[in-house]
């Protein structure tokens, strides 16, 4: 038996769920006064834990500035207990960059106040991942509190283990093996009281190691219970044998440290034994789950980098202006928010919020690449087109842009007079006053042409190559692509099925890969938390439709466009009854260029049907026990058909554990000769289906019409969350998918650089003597090519080029997506480098860069700065 009860008060605070921001604020400005004047006036309680986010202080102050010191002096005392993080982060869907600042940014905040509460404090996040160790420890913490993901299958049945990561990390854990909330509310009744605690103790006595256990003290929204001191007598009334007291959650860590013999887990928490993770909830609102990846992946692979290329040369570093982007998309990143898992008027909130976000960092990325353009010597030429290579190594692409111009014909040449090939693929008429308004204001209408051209280029690493656009004789026409029954390159040869799947010959591995892209259409019983097909399905499929399609190939690219109409029941009661009476809309690009091994798939879905899971199909004929897939800086190998699913029912599981995960940028099947992978910039669910475990099945979408429902077929019970109608949810109307497939040879081992690749298109900006807003010319000029690093071998995957947040020099962060230890060497315009950790604290310097290594699934961070 424990005979140490820390009683913890709390609060958990979801900014939003079924109840909106405003609503969980003015809550919170009544609560905190509560809290504050409890803290205040009463010396015999010692703290209050604020929910490990500092987003409730932004909260808060936005409405009561007056209390900033209050609040100050508080926490400086250890009184009120903020951070680490800004929002309780989910840890399955959030990529790795999004975890890490949402970490760094919360630090930050807690510095102006006092102490942050160094414990990785995540008790209601669905499912934990693998890497949080490793993320942990980069910030100096070494302590973990969560609830849910575990069973005794992971090694244990204990509640404090360590819990170990990739490479040397580990985090003491406390498990919360009831929850956050068993002490919310605790009744002053005492019959009430012990039949609560005499359900609660023997699981809390039988997990612990030692003779302290946590009764934490709160609830969802939970004001400070006034009268715990009350309660804590009533508790050492009806329990003698053990001490009741108000404490902290370190104080508890500080005992389980000094037991010498704990247990070590390893590993992503994904069991629903005990408390439910929602294997499913990562294709719930695919329209919101999509714009979280798309813009994460903008300001990642795109923004940062480009405002890093920009700093090198001189301009500033918008700092602050990245940081309101990132705050932005974080307080989304909550678990119920990214979850949407959420009443209908929260997930508008939650995707307007998305809409601001992508809208700044959209501007952001055009102002940069304006800036530097603009410096450039106007002596040879006016306009220019400048292409942008965000990948630290040289880069041959098929570059993509658009020139608007007055012109009606034009040269591409270098700054040295080279010409280049290129071609016309669209050509439109542009209003003036959309160019520069001022243009129109002083009588002149003559409209400009928009012209789409493309051309096949070596761009420099992590830098730029700028053309330079020179009139010429004549009229330049666009030129139609050229109408083909099938599209062939150095990669692939690919034919169009008449039911509008792919077939797809690899050429390297020389195989055939069949009716990619058939589409599944089956019930969908479940809710916001969890998939729940009917018990007798009616699955329907795309094999049988008649399709249309066009393909068009042009001299360094083609493009596939497929249209079909697929004929599904329109609701639950129509699939009941095996009735055919809805339908959904397909849309499909195909797009293929001549330097890009994967292919470009855009998938609109137009959706008139409720109640149904859609998935794509791509077969890759490979028996497999294992699938693939990347989490946070590195890859995760799991099974694709999970044991548990045997005893489950037996077992009396919360949830059945279906084999549906999470990916970040890719999931990919594999044998010895070769492998075939999906990368995504939109959705990230994917399932390994087949009688051999050979297809990937990957979640378009899923419509349902209740936040939570109860007695499921595979999760049986109460209601998760509330019973309430979300019919926003069903996703009527258009669905927009962006994802690659990629066959590729099993030694090349680079999936993780090819998604990278996939999510870092070259960007380009045209310069002309027009912009709608002006600009003062700086007073330095840029070179028209430039190259700020280079990566001089192939082994590793960038996850992002900074600004460092308190120093003047740059932040190279990298990990191992490969199966071994690899060495690293970057080529870096820079001084000295130094190693530094996530937190960007310095750790030792580094004397000769190409004998660095990288272990499997790690992460390093180099830091270097300007010469």
């Amino acid at each position: 038996m424990s005979k140490k009860v820390h009683v913890v008060p709390h609060m958990h605070w979801d900014r939003e769920w079924y109840f909106t921001t405003e609503e969980s604020r003015i809550l919170l400005v009544n609560n905190m006064e509560e809290i504050m004047d409890m803290l205040e006036n009463n010396p015999n309680y010692p703290n209050y834990v604020l929910d490990g986010q500092t987003a409730i202080l932004e909260d808060y102050f936005a409405a009561k500035p007056e209390n900033k010191e209050r609040v100050k002096k508080l926490a400086k005392e250890g009184r009120l207990i903020i951070g680490p993080w800004y929002t309780q982060t989910d840890e399955m869907v959030v990529g790795g960059e999004s975890i890490t600042r949402n970490l760094l940014y919360g630090l930050k905040d807690c510095e102006e106040f006092g102490d942050a509460m160094m414990i990785g404090y995540l008790p209601d996040s669905f499912g934990q991942s693998a890497q949080m160790p490793q993320i942990l420890n980069g910030f100096g913490i070494n302590r973990s509190i969560f609830w849910r993901g575990v069973s005794e299958r992971m090694g244990t049945d204990k509640t404090e283990f360590y819990w170990e990561g990739e490479g040397d990390s580990k985090v003491l854990t406390q498990l919360f093996p009831l929850g956050y909330a068993i002490g919310k509310y605790l009744p002053s009744n005492m019959d009430d009281l012990k039949k609560r605690m005499d359900k609660y103790f023997p699981v809390l006595d039988k997990g612990a190691t030692t003779e302290n256990i946590i009764l934490p003290n709160g609830h969802d929204q939970m004001p400070v219970q006034k009268n715990i001191f009350e309660i804590l007598e009533k508790l050492k009334e009806l329990y003698p044998e053990r001490d009741f007291f108000l404490s902290r959650y370190e104080k508890v860590f500080e005992e389980l440290e000094k037991e010498k013999n704990l247990p070590t887990l390893r590993g992503e928490f994904l069991d629903g034994k005990y408390m439910r993770v929602h294997r499913s909830i990562f294709s719930t609102r695919m329209d919101i789950k999509a714009a979280n990846t798309r813009i994460e992946n903008k300001i990642t692979n795109i923004l940062e980098p480009l405002a890093s290329l920009a700093y090198s040369l001189g301009f500033e570093y918008h700092s602050g202006l990245i940081e309101l982007i990132w705050k932005e998309i974080m307080k989304n990143h909550a678990h119920d928010s990214i979850g949407c898992c959420c009443s209908d008027k929260v997930h508008k909130e939650i995707m307007n919020r998305f809409f601001l976000a992508e809208e700044k960092v959209d501007r952001l990325i055009d102002f940069y690449m304006r800036v530097i353009v603009d410096a450039m010597s106007k002596e040879i030429a006016l306009d220019k087109l400048t292409a942008f290579n965000l990948l630290p190594y040289e880069r041959e692409a098929v570059v993509k842009g658009e020139i608007i111009t007055k012109m009606k014909n034009f040269n591409l040449v270098s700054d040295d007079g080279e010409e280049y090939d290129f071609q016309v693929i669209n050509k439109e008429v542009v209003d003036a006053g959309l160019i520069d308004r001022q243009i129109v204001h002083y009588g002149n209408y003559d409209p400009f042409v928009r012209y789409t051209i493309e051309l096949k280029d070596v761009i420099p690493s992590m830098g730029y190559k700028t053309y330079l656009i020179k009139g010429a004789e004549g009229v330049i026409n666009s030129e139609e692509g050229k109408k083909t029954d099938k599209i062939e390159n150095k990669y692939f040869n690919i034919t169009v099925n008449e039911n509008g799947s792919l077939n797809i010959l690899h050429k390297d591995t020389n195989t055939l890969y069949e009716n990619v892209l058939l589409i599944e259409d089956g019930a969908d019983d479940g809710d916001e938390y969890d998939f729940s097909p009917l018990e007798d399905d009616f699955i329907v499929k795309s094999d049988l439709v008649k399709c249309n399609y066009n393909i068009s190939t042009y001299e360094n690219s083609s493009e596939i466009a497929i249209n079909y109409t697929l004929d599904v029941p329109k609701d639950l009661d129509s699939r009941k009854n095996k009735k055919i009476d809805g339908s959904m809309d397909i849309s499909i690009i195909v797009k293929v260029d001549n330097c890009s091994p994967y292919l470009n798939v855009k998938m609109d879905i137009d959706n008139r049907a409720k109640d149904h899971r859609v998935r794509a199909y791509i077969p890759t004929g490979i028996k497999s026990n294992f699938s693939f897939s990347d989490n946070q800086f590195g890859v995760i190998k799991r099974d694709v058909y999970d044991s548990a699913m045997d005893v489950w029912e037996e077992e009396n599981w919360d949830e059945r554990p279906d084999s549906i995960y999470p990916m970040l940028s890719f999931v990919t099947l594999k044998n010895e000769e070769r492998g075939m992978a999906v990368l995504t910039n939109s959705t990230r669910e994917y399932e390994i289906i087949g009688e051999d475990y050979d297809t990937i099945a990957i979640t378009l979408f899923r419509g349902v019409s209740f936040l939570g429902k109860e007695e499921m077929y595979r999760r049986p019970g109460r209601p998760s969350g509330i019973k309430l109608e979300t019919p926003d949810s069903q996703m009527l109307g258009k669905v927009s998918l962006d994802f690659g497939i990629y066959p590729y040879v099993s030694r090349e081992d680079k999936v993780s650089r090819v998604a990278k690749e996939y999510l870092t298109p070259v960007y380009t900006y045209n310069k002309m003597p027009h912009n709608a807003m002006k600009l003062n010319s700086v007073d330095f000029e840029v070179p028209y090519n430039y190259s700020l690093l280079k990566e001089e071998n192939d082994n590793v995957t960038l996850s992002v080029l900074k600004k460092a947040e308190n120093k003047k020099g740059l932040v190279l962060r990298y990990f191992n997506g490969t199966a071994s230890e690899k060495k690293v060497h970057f080529s870096i315009k820079g001084s000295k480098f130094k190693k530094v950790n996530l937190k960007e604290d310095i750790l030792e310097d580094i004397e000769d860069f190409s004998k660095v290594n990288c272990s499997k699934n790690k992460v390093d961070n180099i830091y270097f700065e300007l010469v």
